[in-house]
């Protein structure tokens, strides 16, 4: 009697066990991915704002929306006041316009929902690598292309490194450029 408890154990709870257990971490693994290292995410935002009509063909610089970029460690999410420097006479009609309207004459900040997020034990500072001449595509995608905004690029410690160690073939616009830091606290300060 024992025997075959034992040998059932053996033959048919044991590898079952060990595969439901394998194919979770698996499964969660690939389903929290997302999470993990942000490609794909794409929030709704409180206004519908297309990138590729303003930074695409309308051509208006990254930095004219984005301030700071050049002088500081962030990228600043835009305040509706450099919205309405245009909406105050363009477009007034269209609801996307007004929503926004509402939000200036209320005096209310536009709750924008964060989509490139460096993970809050890393430093990184937007104003080195804008001053270097790297261009804002290389780690946020294409973004003159996108009606809605998603993460097309990890932000993870091997994304960075990747980049970092072989700058010449992640830049190649750029003439002169120099491998980025590799030593820990260039970015874990």
């Amino acid at each position: 009697m024992k025997k075959t408890v034992l040998d059932y154990a053996l033959k048919i709870r044991l590898p079952l066990t060990l595969f439901v257990i394998a194919f979770s971490f698996v499964l969660t693994y690939y389903i929290s991915r997302a999470e993990r290292d942000g490609v794909g995410y794409s929030p709704d935002q409180p206004i519908n704002y297309s990138h590729k009509l303003h930074a695409g063909k309308m051509a208006i610089d990254c930095q004219y929306c984005h301030i700071g970029v050049e002088k500081g460690r962030h990228a600043l999410i835009p305040s509706v006041n450099i919205c309405m420097n245009c909406h105050t006479v363009s477009r007034k009609d269209k609801s996307e316009i007004i929503k926004l309207t509402q939000y200036y004459e209320e005096g209310t900040p536009i709750p924008w929902k964060r989509i490139h997020k460096v993970p809050d034990y890393a430093f990184f500072n937007h104003s080195v690598h804008v001053n270097k001449g790297i261009e804002c595509e290389s780690c946020h995608g294409d973004i003159k292309e996108m009606d809605k905004v998603s993460q097309v690029r990890q932000f993870t410690m091997g994304a960075c490194l990747e980049c970092h160690r072989n700058a010449h073939d992640n830049l190649p616009y750029l003439e002169k450029v120099n491998k980025g830091p590799e030593h820990c606290w260039a970015c874990h300060r």
